[in-house]
This record gives C-alpha cells, structure tokens and sequence, in this order.
C-alpha cells in the first residue's frame, strides 16, 4: 500500500483587493513558504491574523497547502 510523507507546507493568504467593472469581488493572494509541518490550523490562523493586520487589504481566507512524496 502507498503511504505519504509530507514534504512542505505553505499559508496562502487571499485579500479582496477591490471591485472590478462589474462590481465583483478582485481577490489577490500572498504565499508563504516553510511553515512548520508540525503547525496546528489554529497557529496558521494566528499567525495569518497577524500578518493581515500589516496589510492594508481586507483577508479574506487561509489556505493551508501540503506536499506529499507518495511511497509505493
């Protein structure tokens, strides 16, 4: 059976940067690479609320995203 050991993880955080023509949300992103593997859902919250804080655009949401190396 294949496993996965996880490689890397990055915080992406996505702010609404303004409207467009047609009045929709604009949405630009900003990754931050080498979070901790170990890193709870909560300390990348966290430490995402401290970095809006800095920015002058509203955050809009978090992603968390894992690379895995796939063992066969």
């Amino acid at each position: 059976m294949a496993q996965g050991m996880l490689k890397d993880t990055q915080m992406r955080l996505v702010f609404e940067t303004g409207l467009n023509e047609k009045g929709e949300p604009v949405y630009k992103g900003k990754s931050f690479n080498n979070v901790k593997k170990d890193a709870t859902i909560d300390q990348i919250y966290q430490a995402a609320l401290a970095i809006s804080g800095l920015c002058s655009y509203p955050l809009n949401a978090v992603e968390r995203n894992d690379s895995l190396d796939v063992i066969a």
